[in-house]
């Protein structure tokens, strides 16, 4: 059998990562933007639990978790910031994001 090593949630990771990058560098919608956001910080996950994982430590794994509280944290306020773009503009489009500068 083929046996699952920390390189191949490296390049799992990594795709993870290089779609989530996309997603924000391409997009111009607020909602994909965020979600690929949190495809970025799940792919910094999979690194922090493989690395954890290999060296028999849960230093790793703790950040995880830390990881998850700020993008559910992150979550709620983009979410919160998207509800008033969508009220003020009645669009979730970016280019109409410039609009809410303090």
């Amino acid at each position: 059998m083929l046996e699952v090593t920390t390189n191949h949630y490296l390049v799992v990771s990594f795709l993870l990562f290089a779609i989530g990058l996309c997603g924000v560098l391409v997009r111009r919608n607020m909602i994909t933007v965020l979600m690929s956001i949190e495809l970025i910080l799940n792919s910094v996950n999979i690194n922090l639990i493989a690395f954890s994982y290999q060296h028999s430590d849960l230093t790793g794994q703790i950040f995880a978790i830390f990881t998850i509280t700020v993008a559910a944290g992150e979550a709620a306020v983009g979410l919160g910031i998207l509800i008033a773009l969508f009220r003020l503009r009645e669009s979730t489009s970016l280019d109409r994001a410039v609009d809410l500068r303090g």
